[in-house]
């Protein structure tokens, strides 16, 4: 006769299991993962493609204004504001879910509702962001002569920058609306724009000659390809936390959770919430650093 053997045998017997985990944080982190592998295949792609060219738009000339503040010269200023208030808000959510452990339903709204706060102005400065490159209006060298281009007409400005003796001829071969344009949009006169066109050509030209525009080839078509997919792409996951934080404020206003006996859920959110937050660092590298 065969003498059957159990084993009683446990996985671990020193205090709370590290096994015993709710399963959606864990199906929260199997998402996180996968999407992680979806932005790093989009900067990898960036840098394979950045790297292959023979030049690449330079982040202290693109980026280097501020609302309301004009022509003013502020490399990664704006952007830098806007990272900070991103962190801010992951420092509140931190503190949300801080607050659903002790049970504090008044400080799990507070928080929440700043960690929404700083969502909405991150979207609302990406907004002015996209917005301005897509409606500026750069000089930009096309063949012997200049033209001013914005990007909304499906031309990227943002490329190599031309050297102070290449635009003089090409001033002289470009038309005198083009340089009244120029100069209208450089703010180099007081004049308006109808005056401008009416101005003698050798007048414009020095108006520009002395001043310190920046005139540019024709950039990579890459780089807003990939400027505007990465950011949306990273703006579209704020965009659904900012949801689903209101969504939890919602239910904490509700007693949903207290009812539940638990803030389970606010600490899931809060790891989406972090995630957003790291893959900001790694986008703020790649387009607005190297």
């Amino acid at each position: 006769m065969e003498q059957t053997v159990t084993h009683n045998t446990k996985w671990w017997s020193g205090g709370k299991s590290p096994f015993n985990i709710e399963y959606g944080k864990i199906m929260m982190w199997y998402f996180l993962l996968s999407d992680s592998f979806t932005f790093g295949a989009f900067l990898i792609s960036l840098g394979t493609v950045r790297f292959g060219l023979n030049y690449w738009p330079e982040p202290s000339i693109v980026f280097n204004t501020f609302p309301f503040a004009g022509h003013a010269n502020l490399p990664l200023a704006f952007v830098s504001v806007m990272t900070f208030v991103l962190i801010i808000s992951s420092v509140t959510m931190v503190l949300a879910v801080h607050a659903g452990h002790n049970r504090d339903r008044k400080g799990v709204e507070k928080y929440l509702m700043l960690t929404i706060i700083g969502g909405l102005i991150f979207l609302s400065c990406q907004a002015w962001e996209w917005t301005h490159l897509l409606t500026a209006k750069n000089p930009v060298l096309v063949g012997d002569h200049i033209e001013v281009m914005a990007q909304r007409n499906g031309f990227n400005p943002w490329g190599e920058i031309v050297l102070p003796q290449d635009v003089a001829p090409a001033l002289a071969k470009t038309s005198p609306e083009t340089l009244a344009t120029l100069v209208h949009e450089q703010h180099l006169s007081h004049a308006s724009h109808a005056e401008l066109l009416k101005t003698p050509k050798d007048q414009l030209i020095q108006l520009l000659s002395n001043s310190e525009m920046v005139v540019r080839k024709p950039g990579p078509a890459a780089f807003g390809g990939f400027f505007y997919g990465i950011t949306g792409f990273h703006g579209f996951h704020v965009s659904v936390g900012v949801i689903l934080l209101i969504i939890m404020l919602i239910q904490t206003k509700m007693g949903v959770y207290d009812r539940r006996g638990h803030y389970l859920m606010i600490e899931k959110i809060g790891l989406y919430w972090h995630f957003v937050d790291l893959v900001w660092v790694f986008v703020f590298l790649c387009f607005y650093l190297i």
